[in-house]
């Protein structure tokens, strides 16, 4: 992938975001991160970017399903993956199907954690070129 597709990284957590971040990097993309869906929010206000990763509880329980929906209001292209290790905590599993009940959920794809390198990279590469 060429070094001009910008991924928006957003994640509480500082180590998942910089592993993340590396990760990506290393496949050829340009990573924005932010700690947080209120920094997230400042950064898009003077970026676009072509995908998001999002983590799914961040300041508050639905902190990733209001960024994702905020991002999709900025830019509807823009793909967002959530990341996610509630379904393994609490069994909840959750669909992006648009015809499904549930599709109030602004996302194009979801990663259960711990999200591996290459299931990562596939799946940003898949909605890019979407």
């Amino acid at each position: 992938m060429s070094d001009d597709k910008k991924i928006l990284i957003v994640d509480d957590d500082a180590d998942q975001r910089e592993i993340l971040a590396i990760e990506l990097q290393s496949a050829g993309y340009q990573v924005l991160t932010a700690e947080g869906e209120s920094a997230a929010e400042d950064l898009l206000m003077s970026t676009r970017p072509d995908l998001a990763v999002v983590d799914l509880m961040m300041d508050n329980m639905d902190s990733g399903f209001v960024l994702s929906h905020r991002i999709k209001q900025l830019y509807p292209e823009t793909p967002v993956i959530i990341l996610t290790s509630v379904a393994a905590e609490t069994r909840l599993e959750f669909n992006i199907d648009p015809d499904d009940k549930q599709s109030w959920i602004k996302a194009d794809a979801w990663i259960d954690k711990p999200v591996r390198a290459e299931q990562l990279c596939g799946e940003i590469e898949r909605l890019l070129n979407a």
